[in-house]
Parts: structure tokens; sequence; C-alpha cells
């Protein structure tokens, strides 16, 4: 059973209210954990990416988080360039990698064509498999620290990709939040971690090796159930010598589901 149990997830607290609430609904303790922080290649992200739409004239754009989505379309409010953007993704095909992602776009305007069944880069693969993509273009905005995975998929597909680097990611700098998982975690009482992307897991490994030896955190995450929301999440964690449950739906109900199965 997992009521009683102390749960902690790789994201800030803002990120982590649907966590939170399926945690304290299953009578169990919650603890966000913020890892990781966008570091925004600046406002000149706007004028590349539009200028990316009027050179390519792509028939797609893939939104691969809903924080790219965000970060976008909030520079282009501050350089006065909104309706030019929102024109300009409106007029091609928008797939969104899951609900997230899907109501951030539809939050600023943007209709929805596609979304995958499995919330994944191989789930968007799927979808463009069904549209006849050969020859066609697509641009993705996303993050510096992406694997290349995704456009690898979509160019053997017989899509020509460009991806469009957004934003860097970088561990969390302010570790004061981190007090009460340290404390609980040195004293064994941290019973999950729900680690929610690749880059989640290197920062986490960086926060904790400040204060911690490497070898003693290992041992100490082998007695708690370890759970990655996917497969590239997956396989960062095993770099780090930790055998993670995989959910089988890659979000975080389904990350608490799986978690939930490895208490019953």
């Amino acid at each position: 059973m997992i009521a009683g149990k102390t749960i902690a997830i790789t994201r800030s607290k803002e990120d982590s209210e649907e966590f939170i609430q399926l945690i304290t609904n299953a009578q169990a303790k919650a603890i966000p954990l913020p890892t990781i922080e966008l570091v925004s290649k600046g406002e000149k992200i706007v004028d590349e990416f539009l200028k990316a739409i009027k050179e390519d004239d792509p028939d797609f754009l893939v939104f691969m988080s809903s924080k790219a989505v965000k970060l976008l379309f909030d520079t282009a409010r501050k350089v006065s360039k909104f309706e030019k953007l929102q024109l300009a993704v409106a007029n091609t095909t928008v797939i969104a990698v899951g609900p997230k992602t899907k109501a951030a776009l539809e939050a600023e305007g943007i209709r929805v064509a596609h979304m995958p069944q499995r919330y994944s880069s191989v789930g968007v693969g799927e979808v463009f498999t069904r549209l006849n993509p050969e020859g066609k273009k697509v641009i993705i905005p996303r993050s510096g620290a992406s694997t290349p995975f995704l456009a690898q998929l979509l160019e053997k597909i017989g899509l020509k990709v460009n991806e469009i680097y957004l934003y860097d990611v970088c561990a969390f700098r302010d570790t004061s939040q981190w007090n009460e998982f340290r404390e609980l975690f040195s004293n064994n009482k941290v019973d999950g971690i729900i680690f929610t992307s690749a880059s989640s897991v290197n920062a986490f490994f960086e926060i904790m090796l400040m204060d911690l030896d490497e070898k003693k955190l290992l041992q100490d995450l082998q007695r708690i159930k370890v759970v990655a929301i996917g497969p590239f999440t997956a396989e960062e964690l095993k770099k780090f010598g930790t055998a993670p449950v995989i959910a089988e739906i890659h979000t975080v109900s389904g990350a608490f589901e799986a978690l939930k199965n490895c208490f019953n």
C-alpha cells in the first residue's frame, strides 16, 4: 500500500499539482524537488523561429513540452510579436506530444491537429506513419539538451527535420528547497522517487552529490522504489547504476500508477 509512504518527484511545486493531488488522495506524503531550470536563449528565439518557418515553409510543427510552448509565446508577447507567431504556427499542422502540451497550445489559441496515444517521441513517430509524410517538412522547437532520437526517427520515416533550440537546462541552483528531502533521505524515510526527464536525472545526481558520496547515494537509492516516466529517463538512470520501473503511460499519472503497483 502506498498510504503513509513518502514520495518525491523531480519537479517544482508549481509543476507538481497533479502529482501532489494524486499522492494526497492516496494518503501519502508528496515532496516536489525542483531539479532543473530553463535557461532561455533570449528574445532572439522568436525571430529565429519565425525565420525558420518563413524559409522552410514547414508542413508540420511538433511541440514536445508545455514549457517550450510557454517560453516561445511568452517571449513573443515581450517583443510584441505574439500575433505574428500565432498566425505562423496556425498556418501549419500542429502536433502536441501529450495533453499538457496540447492544453498549453490551445491556451495560446492554437488548434492541435494530432496528439499521439503514447505521449513520447515514439508516439509522435506513430502519428507521422499515418500521415504519408515522405518529403514533408517539420520544425521541432525544443531544449538544447534533447536527445537526437526524435529527429532521427522522423528522418527515417522520410521527413525533413529542423530542430530549433529555444532553451538549455541546468541543475536547479537554489537547493534550499531540498533540505526536507535531504534530511528524510539520510534517515531512510523516503520510500519512492519519480524521475520525470533525463535532464532531471542528471540534475538530481549533481545536486545530491554535493553532500553525499556516490557509493552511499547509490546504496540508499537501492532501498527506494525508483520510477522513470519514460524510456529515455530510464536509460539515464541506468547510467548511474539504478534499475528503475518504467511507467507504461509516460505521464505523471502513469508514473504514479507504476509506483503504486510497486507497493502492492
